[in-house]
């Protein structure tokens, strides 16, 4: 072991080398690697994109079907004929499932369109949070006026269909087919945009999430 003296006898202070035949080794220090994640941006654009179109089909579906709900019949009852005539628009709920599927129709395409002119400029589609809640707030307020909306009109097709309990009525669908199918028909298109409404509302939070 080899020291280096002061010059005195008495004491010595030394420091201590490591011995010839060995080697040191300097082991690297293991820095935390982290590895970024696909950027899911992209993928969630195609997303909603995608729910946003479907929520645009259902709307324009649900309304121009329930605009097309009106038919003209014949009701027997004891030999008696009855002409009856059946349109969505004598309906109050019939016309506010009208009124909100064009409306969620328009939300949808201004969407969709702002969407597009975003892509064509080479610009994030979601710039900012406060964009962000925007769009969750119009999802959320839109989703739950469809789905209201649902509710009320499929009240009213299924008193059309069973009548009032414990009151004779008879079933208004058997000589009004067309108007009956095609108001059931609207009432599930609505019911679905509001999923997809709903959808692009989980969307959004997955964004705020990301920001």
């Amino acid at each position: 072991m080899g020291s280096i003296g002061n010059g005195r006898t008495g004491s010595e202070v030394g420091i201590q080398m490591p011995p010839a035949g060995s080697k040191t080794v300097l082991e690297p220090v293991a820095l935390p690697v982290t590895t970024s994640s696909v950027p899911r941006g992209p993928r969630l654009g195609m997303v909603m994109v995608v729910a946003r179109a479907a929520a645009l089909v259902m709307a324009l579906l649900s309304m121009s079907l329930m605009v097309s709900s009106k038919q003209q019949g014949t009701l027997t009852i004891f030999g008696i004929e009855i002409p009856l005539y059946a349109n969505w628009s004598f309906s109050y709920s019939l016309q506010f499932l009208a009124g909100m599927s064009a409306a969620s129709a328009a939300y949808s395409l201004a969407q969709l369109l702002i969407i597009a002119l975003k892509a064509m400029k080479k610009v994030s589609v979601v710039p900012s949070r406060r964009h962000v809640w925007l769009l969750f707030a119009g999802d959320q307020v839109f989703s739950l006026a469809m789905m209201s909306a649902g509710s009320a009109a499929a009240a009213v097709s299924n008193l059309n269909r069973t009548g009032i309990r414990h009151t004779p009525l008879p079933n208004f669908c058997k000589p009004l087919p067309h108007f009956c199918n095609f108001s059931a028909a609207s009432i599930a298109c609505a019911f679905l945009s509001c999923i997809f409404l709903a959808m692009s509302a989980v969307i959004d939070v997955i964004w705020l999430a990301s920001l």
